[in-house]
């Protein structure tokens, strides 16, 4: 009788940042990896380099998932192949910063596809697959921002409250069965996101604060396997999101215009 094959991890937007940080600490607990990311020659090179040092198996697939369908795309990806799903994480996503009303409706459309529409589309598609695993993860990775209003970044603070809320009613869900669902919420992260998103006096600022990508990687994944609901990394960040729960919003948000502003 043959040995069913250790389940492999799925890591969206895994080509930088958290996502690829994530990569090599799943790679170091013998996960097999599937890769999901635009740039194809980045994937390929991470790819290259997590068989080499760990030995495990990896899969790419250079996707634009901002783009219509793309999730389906993603599945039909996994079914040809017979990728037995045991980890999905939802990292891939970007923000937009400036005022609203000035900013590009196609580009906030495009990060209200990714960074909402995709985990919904990936999850609602591969609880079927991590179902027939003994025990299965779900990492949504959201952001302190989910916790409070944010001027300049409107919609993109909305995006992650609505992956965070999201993710809480899954988790309820899916209680009594193998899939275990946890929300992760990273304050700054040394990720080049903020100069992303057009932010560079803020990015400035924010490498006094931010966490570095290994480090915020180990703590999402042990929380994912401790099987935690909601994780909120360093300390700052901690009271920063226990702070906008007892000021009053008018104050937070009015703090968060200052430090955000144009």
């Amino acid at each position: 009788m043959s040995q069913k094959p250790k389940p492999y991890a799925l890591i969206t937007g895994a080509s930088k940042g958290i996502g690829k940080s994530i990569a090599y600490e799943l790679a170091k607990q013998g996960y097999s990896l599937l890769l999901v990311a635009r740039n194809e020659e980045e994937l390929k090179a991470l790819s290259d380099d997590l068989q080499s040092k760990y030995g495990i198996n990896t899969a790419i697939l250079s996707i634009d998932l901002s783009i219509n369908a793309a999730s389906q795309k993603v599945i039909n990806w996994i079914k040809m192949n017979n990728y037995p799903v045991g980890v999905l994480v939802n990292n891939a996503g970007y923000g937009v910063w400036g005022n609203f009303s000035e900013s590009s409706l196609t580009d906030q459309l495009g990060m209200m596809q990714l960074n909402m529409n995709v985990v919904v589309e990936l999850s609602h598609l591969l609880v079927p697959i991590l179902s027939q695993e003994k025990q299965a993860y779900i990492l949504n990775i959201s952001s302190t921002a989910a916790y409070q209003a944010v001027p300049t970044l409107a919609v993109y603070s909305a995006t992650k409250a609505f992956v965070l809320s999201f993710t809480r009613a899954l988790r309820f869900e899916l209680a009594q069965t193998s899939i275990s669902v946890t929300c992760f919420s990273p304050g700054p992260v040394d990720t080049g996101f903020a100069a992303r998103a057009g932010l560079d006096a803020f990015s400035k600022m924010a490498e006094k604060f931010n966490m570095q990508p290994d480090e915020v990687a180990k703590i999402a994944v042990k929380a994912m396997f401790n099987k935690k609901s909601e994780v909120i990394p360093g300390f700052t960040n901690i009271i920063s999101v226990y702070a906008n729960r007892i000021l009053p919003k008018a104050f937070i948000e009015k703090t968060a215009a200052g430090i955000y502003k144009i």
